[in-house]
């Protein structure tokens, strides 16, 4: 039998590349850290700092995850030998469909396991801050900036992880003009930092009514949710805080006193904003620690820029030098131009179908 041949033949290639992705992740420390996290919850005060354990739950869930996922495979392959064995002894075709649906299984786990090792950053473990700004185009950019919100929460949905609006402020007529939310789950930041930049959306504009074809732009700004005290001078002086009152669709979680709070850092022109907090002073302590991670964020790429370990196009922001294009017509295609990554089916990204550009931009940078 050809096919099973074929399969035999391929199987046998990843036995190393299977062993490397299980040394990679560090299996013993994991499960080291796993026992650690078991005896802390079964304290009886565990529950005292929610917060704290609610984090703990988190990390200790994703580590048997993963401890699971690669014991799984390691079966699974083996599996896959017997299964191919069994065949050939039994010389029955029948069995065929079944062994190569179980192989293209087990070749998708492996590289989903794969990429996650590529998550070696330093916050790349961290929730991550996502900022979405409508560019110029008025409704029709504002209309582009609340699908992709709802894009990344979609993403953010399917992942597991939970979305918190932090600001938001509404289009005039439709959609939004700015929104920040923080993405909250392991390895939020590692895997959405690679959307940072500028978004084209082309298509028939439904709020033309000659119906002509139309380009918006929308940038997308990303940050780790970094909650230690980072080592980042701030002189007072060079701040400008603003307060006004809260507003957008946040529902009981976005207080509507005058509490909302906006920071801006008048030498580099940075602005942070913060509104879903219960108080002032809680949304000042937000948008300051915002503040520092984009402040310690731009001097590590200064700092990677003067050693050239940056590359330029994973750097530039600005308006004309978009990282993904959404076309909708006259055909359909999703293309992200740095890594030329293509993906046809345009409302499947749309409705959080982000993986191939984001495995591909990390499969990018490690190379």
């Amino acid at each position: 039998m050809v096919e099973l041949d074929q399969i035999k033949q391929e199987l046998q290639t990843y036995e190393e590349p299977l062993r490397e992705v299980k040394a990679s992740l560090s299996l013993d420390h994991k499960k080291q850290r796993v026992e650690e996290l078991e005896r802390e919850m079964e304290a009886p005060d565990f529950w005292d700092d929610a917060e704290r354990a609610q984090k703990m739950t988190i990390e200790l869930k994703s580590y048997k995850d993963v401890i699971e996922t690669v014991e799984g495979l390691e079966q699974q392959y083996a599996d896959l030998f017997e299964l191919i064995d069994m065949a050939y002894e039994e010389n029955d075709p029948a069995l065929v469909p079944d062994i190569q649906s179980e192989y293209d299984t087990f070749k998708t786990t492996l590289e989903d396991l794969r990429i996650n090792t590529l998550l070696s950053g330093e916050y790349d473990k961290n929730n991550a801050i996502l900022r979405l700004n409508a560019g110029a185009g008025g409704t029709e950019s504002c209309d582009w900036a609340g699908m992709l919100y709802r894009m990344y929460s979609r993403y953010a949905e399917k992942k597991g992880f939970s979305v918190d609006v932090l600001d938001l402020l509404d289009g005039d007529e439709a959609g939004i003009k700015s929104v920040t939310f923080q993405v909250n789950g392991l390895n939020a930041y590692g895997y959405l930092k690679s959307e940072k930049g500028v978004h084209r959306l082309v298509r028939i504009s439904p709020f033309n009514a000659q119906g002509k074809r139309q380009t918006s732009f929308v940038s997308l700004d990303v940050m780790p949710d970094i909650e230690e005290d980072l080592d980042v001078e701030i002189n007072d002086d060079d701040l400008r805080i603003d307060t006004y009152r809260s507003s957008g669709a946040g529902g009981q979680h976005i207080n509507k006193t005058s509490s909302a709070i906006r920071i801006t850092h008048l030498p580099t022109g940075i602005v942070v904003q913060c509104q879903n907090e219960r108080s002032q002073f809680q949304n000042k302590d937000k948008a300051m620690q915002m503040l520092k991670a984009k402040l310690y964020l731009l001097k590590q790429e200064e700092n990677a820029e003067k050693l050239s370990d940056i590359r330029g196009d994973v750097k530039e922001i600005g308006w004309g030098n978009q990282i993904r294009s959404y076309v909708m017509q006259p055909y359909t295609l999703v293309k992200d131009h740095r890594t030329n990554v293509e993906v046809a089916q345009v409302d499947a990204v749309l409705d959080g179908y982000l993986d191939p550009f984001i495995n591909g931009y990390l499969k990018w940078i490690s190379s």
